[in-house]
């Protein structure tokens, strides 16, 4: 029998679905696609407390060359196990998760086609019910499943198509009218490049902002094409955001929005052509939660800097939680927080996966660019823009990112005593100074340097990243030069990728 347990990548299922990339065979096939739904339908079945006909399942995908093989697949696989099947088509990730709990809709489950911002030839599956995302005890679950008998049966019937994305553009239309409060046209006036990368997000500029109003001529690669010809859809790369820093500027936009390529991330850029990403997503974010909900927390990511720490406290008065990587942890721990009792509206990790309390906690960057449009758009009337929420908002003058890769086969066990060296070492060493909260890793500050660094281990990978923030020119190499010695302990700690 098929192991697809190798096909897990924390919460989701990623793999290589079509061949060209050399030594990346391909490992997600149709065949493994439909068997992986089947043991979905099963494991559904069982959470439920259902008969799988009694189940009704959704299925959609982004523009990946390969997704229409695989839905397909995914498709006949619910069909086989008798469970009534939806053809979302083109989909976003955050519309697949609404799929469960819009009027109209309440389906028991859906499975969106994706990989995110990967490279062409790669796919993957992300499982939602109406409780959200499956953790990954459930996909471990699943993939379990998956490599037992199935008997062989023909399918059931046909699936249903629906216009899952039609009715979710109804729903952020609303959201906005609701939120700006002037009308059923309250973006008249407003011109928004919408840079979707040729991914899922192109409805965002058509289905959502041109009915209200806005002026969408500005915008950039919103026909999907799954060879992303033009730059990878990812609010992190440097191609993209540059991309629709130009259509801004040129077109004298009043706001950018970029997508990645199923829309569950976002990033901006206002008018200036200053880009809204990272630091300045998480304070924007942060300053409109902080209007609506005062004193409340906020669930970040462990990489935050701690510029950014002091202005969520200090500017905007709220409760800061650094917590360990991975946007399932940070929306997990936000979760927690309201569960014992603390506020909590915002969970986000520094790459752009945000989460509201008002939105079912589901990272969805088309919600993201709704929130920032009503504060655009109430700003206005006060002849402000969105930079002004960021006025006490500094900035790190370095950050540099190295991932250190590990050549021990127990690369997790080896990575632990790096770690717990590193622990020994810095303690009592003169201008060393370890936080107190460390969620994952290890992270120390150095106030001659006006800086810190954070070692830790990647979530998935034989990988130690290493990040360093300073606010002094050279700040960052002085404090990679204190760290050097101590790396070079580990010989089986690859430093090649160190200046």
């Amino acid at each position: 029998m098929a192991d697809y347990t190798r096909l897990q990548n924390g919460s989701d299922v990623r793999g290589v679905a079509l061949p060209g990339v050399e030594g990346e065979p391909v490992n997600l096939t149709p065949k493994a696609a439909r068997t992986i739904l089947r043991a979905f339908v099963r494991w559904l079945a069982e959470k439920k407390g259902k008969a799988p006909r009694e189940l009704t399942i959704g299925v959609g995908r982004d523009s990946r060359l390969s997704g229409p093989e695989l839905a397909a697949a995914a498709m006949e696989g619910i069909s086989l196990e008798g469970a009534a099947c939806r053809d979302c088509a083109m989909a976003s990730t955050p519309a697949m998760f609404m799929s469960t709990v819009l009027p109209g809709f309440g389906w028991d489950g859906a499975v969106m086609v994706t990989a995110s911002h990967l490279p062409w030839n790669r796919n993957g599956l992300k499982f939602f019910t109406s409780q959200g995302g499956l953790e990954s005890g459930d996909v471990r679950k699943v993939l379990a499943l998956a490599g037992e008998p199935f008997p062989r049966r023909e399918t059931e019937g046909a699936p249903e198509k629906a216009d899952l994305m039609g009715a979710y553009s109804a729903h952020l239309r609303e959201v906005i009218i609701r939120g700006v409060n002037a009308g059923e046209r309250p973006l008249e006036g407003f011109k928004i490049a919408v840079d979707a990368g040729n991914g899922a997000g192109g409805f965002f500029a058509r289905q959502v902002l041109e009915p209200l109003g806005a002026d969408i001529s500005a915008s950039l690669y919103l026909e999907p094409d799954g060879h992303f010809p033009n730059h990878i859809p990812n609010p992190e790369d440097k191609a993209a955001v540059a991309s629709i820093r130009q259509a801004v500027l040129a077109g004298g936009c009043d706001l950018g929005i970029l997508f990645d390529t199923d829309v569950d991330r976002a990033g901006a850029v206002d008018r200036d052509g200053r880009e809204l990403c990272r630091n300045r997503l998480i304070g924007l974010l942060a300053a409109i939660v902080a209007a609506e909900a005062p004193g409340s927390a906020v669930v970040t990511d462990s990489v935050t800097s701690a510029q950014l720490a002091d202005f969520l406290t200090g500017r905007l008065g709220l409760i800061h939680r650094r917590f360990k990587r991975g946007y399932k942890n940070v929306i997990n721990e936000g979760i927690r927080l309201n569960q014992e009792g603390t506020p909590c509206l915002l969970a986000i990790e520094t790459s752009g996966h945000a989460a509201m309390g008002e939105n079912y906690f589901l990272d969805d960057g088309a919600y993201v660019a709704v929130k920032l449009l009503i504060q655009a758009a109430r700003l206005r009337r006060e002849g402000r823009t969105l930079g002004a929420l960021l006025e006490g908002l500094e900035e790190p003058l370095e950050a540099v990112e190295y991932r250190l890769p590990i050549r021990a086969e127990d690369f997790r066990a080896y990575g632990q005593q790096v770690l717990e060296g590193l622990e020994d070492y810095a303690n009592g060493r003169p201008g060393w100074q370890t936080a107190p909260d460390n969620c994952e890793g290890l992270r120390i500050s150095f106030p001659e340097e006006k800086g810190w660094f954070l070692l830790r281990m990647s979530l998935h990978d034989p990988l130690m990243p290493l990040n360093i923030e300073s606010s002094r020119p050279g700040g960052t190499q002085a404090i990679l030069d204190l760290l050097r010695p101590f790396l070079a302990r580990w010989k089986e700690l690859d430093l090649s990728r160190l200046p």
